[in-house]
């Protein structure tokens, strides 16, 4: 059975420049960092309430991706609102992959393609608020 989301792995040609970019786009740095052949093969982020892994790996380790643009699963991350952290982003270089959507009451899904390729979903999900509302506070 499914637990609960581990890590999400996104891929870069220049793991350094993604690793600084994204350092830059969620205000937090790397926290781990495995080289190979004396540049940055695979960084991580823990990310969020629940302190996700977001993991950047070189695309040389990457399983065949297809040339048609991004393809596979799509991740959405909660926010609080889509707009800023979209304009967030964009400010940084990423581009709009699919502008806001409204899938019913407190559903709206948005995603941005990073400067390296991959697709970022966002979404504000009332679902998320209602768990993290009914958790103990530490």
């Amino acid at each position: 059975m499914l637990r609960g989301l581990t890590t999400v792995n996104f891929f870069a040609d220049d793991v350094a420049e993604a690793r600084d970019w994204y350092a830059e786009a969620l205000g937090v740095e790397a926290y781990f960092e495995r080289p190979v052949d004396d540049r940055p093969a695979y960084i991580e982020f823990r990310i969020g309430d629940y302190q996700h892994e977001l993991g950047i790996l070189d695309s040389r380790f990457a399983p065949h991706r297809g040339a048609d643009g991004p393809a596979g699963a799509m991740v959405y991350w909660h926010v609080d609102e889509i707009e800023p952290v979209m304009d967030r982003f964009v400010a940084l270089g990423a581009t709009v992959h699919q502008r806001p959507i409204k899938h019913g009451e407190g559903f709206v899904t948005a995603s941005v393609r990073d400067p390296f390729g991959n697709v970022l979903g966002l979404m504000y999900n009332e679902h998320y608020l209602q768990i993290w509302d009914s958790l103990p506070t530490p």
